[in-house]
């Protein structure tokens, strides 16, 4: 019998995950985005290397417009016309918000400190 040690069994482990990096994402949290199909835009305030809501609500995206899942996907302040609310998208529906004024969210305020350059800045307290 062919034992390996507790290294290579590490070793081995950690050659089999091969999530995408962060580094794939087009946005990074302060940027102002807007919905490609949905009249919306937010602020980016985290990212998803690859999809990280429940099946159930991926499920509910009619198949025809249903996102891969192996993508970078983004949890943003959002705001349409109407109200604000927390949404997640996919990479592939986000485009950068070419207006860059202010996106008017009850949250920006407790994770952004101010606008700089068409972007937010994250307060100090929210970096990783």
């Amino acid at each position: 019998m062919n034992r390996q040690s507790p290294a290579e069994v590490s070793a081995n482990s950690l050659k089999a995950v091969t999530a995408p990096l962060v580094g794939r994402a087009r946005f990074a949290p302060g940027d102002i985005v807007r919905h490609r199909m949905f009249d919306f835009r937010g602020v980016v305030f985290d990212i998803d290397p690859v999809f990280s809501n429940s099946d159930e609500w991926y499920e509910a995206i009619p198949e025809d417009i249903r996102p891969s899942k192996d993508q970078p996907f983004y949890h943003l302040l959002a705001e349409n016309e109407d109200s604000s609310y927390i949404a997640y998208v996919s990479q592939q529906n986000l485009v950068a918000d070419e207006d860059q004024g202010p996106v008017d969210h009850p949250q920006i305020e407790a994770m952004f400190d101010g606008m700089e350059r068409g972007r937010y800045r994250v307060r100090a307290i929210h970096r990783h």
